[in-house]
């Protein structure tokens, strides 16, 4: 970390769930493009490696944070306005997919609650705080990515709560996008399918298919999808990416399986 944080920087950024995964890719495609960062996460120690990662000579803190909390979300972003004294973009990414092939008959509330916490609740809490810094500041305005899926199309078997939470980041970022636009706030979406993450490592010995079989299928660099939102990050604010799809060009999602 460079010793000037806390000056203001041309162009700062909020990453949630920037521990591992797509949210590493995305904190060190941000860094390497001269952005300032906030890496945002559960685990201080992730977190750690991703700041490490980025070099010594990127302008990057770390601040653990559980966006399902409404506590952490405001101490997360008054850390933001402190180190970096504005904040230009949040990328949304911070979720999780709860219990895997679980019938929707055998979930339980307290799952399905988890999920939605994270996965809506948490997106909702950082993309507030967010507007409220993105309104307040001079110049005004910014832009929010939201981390959507495939699933916010189509669902795998057994993800209702994944499924319906993706779902819910697509009206989401819609409203977001009508009520920024009078404050200068962008919102946009990119769905993901299939980018080589813990997250998504069944898919390389098998998962279940919507025909009852189970099958590997293709993924792709967790980088390809950073390259897309740096590109979505760094359009004028005249200009925005409401929906992208991003995905393994081989995987079974386009078609009937």
């Amino acid at each position: 970390m460079s010793d000037d944080v806390g000056q203001p920087s041309s162009r700062t950024a909020v990453v949630t769930g920037a521990g591992s995964g797509i949210g590493r890719a995305v904190a060190l495609a941000l860094t390497g493009a001269g952005w300032s960062v906030a890496l945002a996460g559960r685990r201080p120690g992730p977190l750690a490696e991703t700041a490490a990662l980025a070099g010594e000579r990127a302008r990057v803190i770390t601040v653990p944070a559980d966006v399902s909390s409404a506590e952490d979300v405001e101490a997360l972003f008054a850390s933001v306005r402190e180190c970096f004294g504005r904040l230009d973009l949040l990328f949304n990414n911070a979720g999780t997919f709860g219990p895997r092939s679980v019938p929707v008959e055998d979930l339980a509330v307290a799952d399905w609650r988890a999920v939605v916490d994270v996965n809506v609740t948490g997106a909702f809490l950082c993309a507030q705080a967010a507007y409220r810094l993105m309104k307040a500041q001079d110049p005004r305005g910014g832009r929010i990515i939201n981390n959507g899926s495939v699933s916010a199309h189509a669902p795998r078997p057994h993800s209702v709560a994944y499924t319906t939470t993706k779902h819910a980041m697509t009206g989401l970022t819609k409203s977001l996008s009508l009520d920024g636009r009078p404050h200068r706030i962008a919102c946009g979406q990119i769905d993901i399918g299939n980018a080589a993450t813990d997250m998504t490592r069944a898919m390389r010995t098998g998962v279940l298919q919507a025909d009852g079989d189970v099958a590997v299928e293709p993924v792709m660099a967790a980088e390809d999808v950073a390259r897309t939102v740096l590109h979505m990050a760094e359009l004028p604010l005249e200009a925005n990416v409401q929906f992208v799809t991003v995905l393994a060009t081989a995987m079974p999602y386009v078609g009937r399986g």
